[in-house]
C-alpha cells in the first residue's frame, strides 16, 4: 500500500491511498457516506491478483483530506481530475459505493474523456425536491431529514459514535455485533467477526478524523440537485445493486438506470447493500472494470442522442 498527500491548485490537500498491483489497470474508488479512504486492514488481494491499482480517495472533510466548504458534486470531479494528473493517470476507471456512485456519476458527465467506465455499486440515486428515493428505509429518510432540518442532532450522534470508537472500542464491536436490526439480514452477516469489526472501526474511525462537520454536509449535498442527470452520462456505465437493497432501494436504480445510455445492470437477487464485502461480488465488479477497459481502451464514446 502507498499514500500519497496531493496538493489541489486552490491550496488543500486530498488524500489518496493505493492497494493491489501497483502496475495494473488504474481504477478509482470514491467511498460511500460517511467513508474514507481506509477500505481494508491489509493490502486487497483481489486487486493485486487481477492486474488493478485501486486509487481510494478521501473526499473533502473525510480523513486526511481538507474540507471544501460549499463544494457541489461537479466540484469533486476536478478534484478527482487534479488527482489523476498528479498520479500521471492518462486514462482510468471509477468505483462509486452508496453516497460515493453520485461522485462517481459526476465524474463520467464532466471526465467523460479520461475514463474507461464506471461501476455505480449500490448507489444513491438523485433525491427528488430534497426527498429520499421511494422505498428508502426509515431511518436513512430521518437521518437526510434531520441533516437539512437539524443538523445539530446528526452532529451530536455522530460525535457520540466518535468517542465510543475512541474509548470503548470492544462496546462499539459488540453493539454493531448485536444491532443493526434495521438492516438486511444479507448486510448484517459482514458485522459479526471481530476481523469485519476491526476494519468498520478502522474506516469509520477514519472518517471522523477531522470532525464529524462532513458527515452532517454531505447528506444535504448529495439531496440536492446534482447538475446532471443520468441520461446525460455518456461513459460506459455498470450497475451493481442488491435486490433487498433497504439503503439505496433497488427500483428506484432501475429507474435511473433505463434512462442511462450506454449501461449495463447486474442486479442480484437477496443481496442487500454491502456488495463490496462479498468476496465473489468483488471479484465480479473488477473484472467487469478490466472488461470494459478492453472494450473501450482509447475511450472513444458512442455518440448519445
Amino acid at each position: 500500500m502507498k499514500e500519497y498527500l496531493v496538493s489541489l491548485t486552490d491550496g488543500r490537500k486530498l488524500a489518496v491511498i493505493e492497494y493491489g498491483d501497483k502496475q495494473g489497470l488504474p481504477v478509482m474508488f470514491f467511498h460511500g457516506t460517511p467513508g474514507s479512504r481506509l477500505l481494508f486492514l491489509e493490502d486487497d488481494e483481489t486487486s493485486k491478483a487481477l492486474g488493478i491499482k485501486l486509487i481510494s480517495l478521501d473526499r473533502p472533510g473525510y480523513g486526511l483530506s481538507d474540507p471544501k466548504p460549499n463544494r457541489t458534486l461537479l466540484d469533486w470531479a476536478d478534484d478527482a481530475n487534479e488527482a489523476a494528473d498528479y498520479l500521471k493517470l492518462d486514462k482510468f476507471s471509477i468505483i462509486g459505493v452508496s453516497g460515493g456512485g453520485a461522485f462517481a456519476a459526476a465524474c463520467a458527465y464532466k471526465l467523460a474523456e479520461r475514463l474507461h467506465s464506471i461501476a455505480l455499486v449500490a448507489s444513491t440515486i438523485p433525491f427528488v425536491n430534497g426527498k429520499s428515493p421511494k422505498g428508502t428505509m426509515t431511518a436513512n429518510k430521518i437521518a437526510f431529514f434531520l441533516a437539512r432540518k437539524a443538523p445539530w442532532l446528526v452532529r451530536a450522534s455522530y460525535r457520540s459514535t466518535k468517542k465510543l470508537l475512541e474509548e470503548q472500542p470492544e462496546k462499539f464491536m459488540e453493539q454493531n455485533k448485536k444491532g443493526n436490526k434495521h438492516l438486511h439480514e444479507w448486510d448484517r452477516q459482514f458485522l459479526q467477526t471481530d476481523e469485519q469489526l476491526k476494519g468498520l472501526m478502522m474506516h469509520m474511525g477514519e472518517a471522523f478524523r477531522i470532525s464529524v462537520d462532513e458527515c452532517v454536509n454531505e447528506p444535504v449535498l448529495l439531496s440536492k440537485p446534482w447538475g446532471f442527470s443520468f441520461k446525460d452520462i455518456p461513459v460506459p456505465t455498470d450497475v451493481w445493486h442488491g435486490e433487498e437493497d433497504r439503503m439505496a432501494p433497488a427500483a428506484e436504480m432501475k429507474k435511473a438506470a433505463s434512462t442511462t445510455p450506454n449501461c449495463h445492470t447486474h442486479f442480484i437477487p437477496g443481496a442487500g447493500h454491502f456488495l463490496t464485502d462479498d468476496d465473489k461480488i468483488w471479484n465480479d465488479i473488477l473484472t467487469t472494470i478490466l472488461d470494459r477497459a478492453k472494450e473501450n481502451p482509447s475511450n472513444q464514446l458512442p455518440l448519445v442522442k
